[in-house]
């Protein structure tokens, strides 16, 4: 326990230096929103895979895979290949054409005040749903490891919460993204450590390792021993609509990482569109090398530590953690949890930052005053408050799911949401020269509301006991992606068609073809 709170008070202390000094350096719109536009493209490929690999993906894939074997696995699979499209569609046009947000792309071209109020309604929404995961595995996380304290899971979330909050208040951007890189290298480095020991368990021998694998036991709902194969699919996704799920899933994840709002807004620290393009490149280096490893930690879990014992002890977040107490012992199980931690506030920080930015410089300086100069310092001051109220709301619904939601899946939503409503409209006005504000408004309007529709009413929440009180859920899947990204695509190019041509939108488009592919004038985007 004493190692456990060293690790932990020695990442926060660094931690809060780094906030320190990047106080100091964060006091301009240009510093505190995108670091001055200073980010190397390493750098900014640390960060990003460290907001990337958040803990959804150290505890959510884990556990998943720990618990459910192959199904478990296509998580990894479809978080890895999302980044083609962020690299091949909108890494470099996002770069060139925008200065803060997404939805400058979007004003660019078309009516700025609804197309960034919706995008900023659209950017805290996907935001907020991302960190409820990541406050959930905080508080699971925190509360396990110091339960000898009486720390509740309330207690533990609050305090993330309030780290998590001075890192953006203070820092911006610029302290976000070191804390991004430093979370990053800890992780890489504990789950190559965590691999390493699991295929030594086995002597190294993959036969043994995957024979395992093959007859993994554990005890059911109702106590009886059962034994199975976690090589073979349907320990998630069974009939009838087993197939659906996954294809919904595999439509959600791919799709929606290229409108992540915490993730787009990481093109923006860079100083051009060929840093943004390396920087992606080695983003996908790094987190491809940590989603094959993930095979090893969950199912490396499932076999040393068994399904029963992890249940028992903090539930399937905490595969990772317990698979690091039996091979490595209690201080290499401290390190796997300090990691964890410094996972999480990263990915609460990019995604706090990514809010508070929206509704700073979408939604009130440019709907609100109409992007016309305030006092000096004010859109920072507005993005500050923000945080506040986001970081508060993430909070206090992470306490009112409690510590067993499953973290990857509740990540997996807010990519369907971002799918849906962000996607299309990004796609369309980059590529798209008939796509107007009507489309945008559209696009984004019933991306949003499907997505949460279905959500609401599919099996997560609907049904006898849960949430919406039904004998059945009206909608069958777990994740409503192959539905709402669809609506969202339809809707964007219904209300095109039905929205009449917009002269100055089309003779924009060329302008913005230049700009996002040639990056002249970009620095005067937005």
């Amino acid at each position: 326990m004493n190692s456990t709170l060293l690790l932990f008070s020695a990442f926060i202390a660094i931690t809060l230096g780094v906030t320190w000094w990047a106080a100091r350096r964060s006091s301009t719109a240009g510093a505190y929103f995108a670091a001055n536009r200073q980010i190397k493209a390493w750098q900014n490929g640390v960060a990003v895979a460290g907001d990337y690999m958040s803990a959804a993906s150290f505890l959510g894939i884990a556990g998943l895979i720990a618990f459910s074997g192959y199904d478990g696995f296509m998580y990894s699979v479809g978080w890895l290949v999302a980044y083609l499209t962020v690299l091949l569609v909108v890494a470099e046009p996002l770069r060139n054409a925008g200065k803060y947000t997404m939805a400058d792309v979007l004003a660019y071209r078309l009516n700025p005040r609804p197309v960034r109020a919706m995008a900023a309604l659209s950017t805290i929404t996907v935001s907020t749903f991302y960190m409820i995961a990541q406050m959930v595995g905080a508080g699971a996380l925190v509360a396990l490891l110091l339960k000898a304290s009486h720390i509740s899971f309330a207690t533990a979330v609050t305090a993330v919460g309030v780290l998590m909050i001075i890192y953006v208040v203070f820092g911006g951007m610029l302290a976000t993204t070191w804390v991004q890189i430093i979370k990053a290298v800890l992780l890489m480095g504990g789950t190559i450590l965590l691999s390493i020991l699991v295929m030594t368990h086995y002597g190294w021998s993959f036969t043994a390792f995957f024979g395992a694998v093959s007859h993994v036991s554990y005890h059911d709902a109702k106590g009886a021993v059962v034994v199975k194969d976690f090589l073979q699919p349907g320990g998630m996704y069974k009939p009838p609509y087993g197939a659906l799920d996954l294809i919904s899933l595999g439509i959600a994840l791919i799709f929606g990482t290229a409108g992540l709002p915490h993730i787009l807004v990481r093109f923006y620290t860079v100083p051009d569109a060929r840093t943004a393009r390396h920087s992606v490149v080695w983003a996908m280096a790094l987190i491809g090398s940590f989603y094959i490893m993930t095979t090893f930690l969950g199912f490396g879990a499932a076999t040393i530590v068994g399904r029963d014992f992890i249940d028992a002890h903090g539930g399937q977040n905490m595969s990772a953690p317990q698979l690091a107490n039996a091979l490595g012992g209690s201080f290499f199980f401290a390190f796997i949890c300090a990691v964890a931690f410094a996972t999480i506030l990263a990915v609460v920080a990019g995604l706090t930052i990514s809010a508070s930015t929206s509704f700073s410089h979408d939604f009130w300086t440019n709907v609100v005053h109409r992007g016309r100069e305030r006092n000096p310092g004010e859109e920072v001051r507005v993005a500050r408050i923000t945080a506040f109220v986001v970081g508060a709301a993430a909070i206090a619904i992470a306490i009112l799911l409690g510590p067993k939601a499953n973290v990857a899946f509740l990540v997996a939503l807010a990519f369907a949401v971002a799918a849906s409503a962000n996607l299309p409209v990004i796609v369309f006005s980059i590529f798209w020269k008939r796509f107007n504000t009507s489309g945008a408004v559209w696009g984004l309007g019933v991306g949003l509301i499907s997505s949460i529709g279905l959500i609401l009413i599919g099996p997560n929440l609907m049904g006898k006991g849960k949430l919406v009180d039904a004998a059945a859920p009206w909608f069958p899947l777990q994740n409503p992606g192959i539905l709402s990204v669809p609506l969202g695509f339809l809707a964007a190019w219904l209300g095109t068609l039905m929205g009449g041509r917009e002269s100055l939108a089309e003779s924009r488009f060329t302008e913005l073809q230049v700009r996002a592919n040639l990056g002249l004038g970009a620095e005067q985007a937005g």
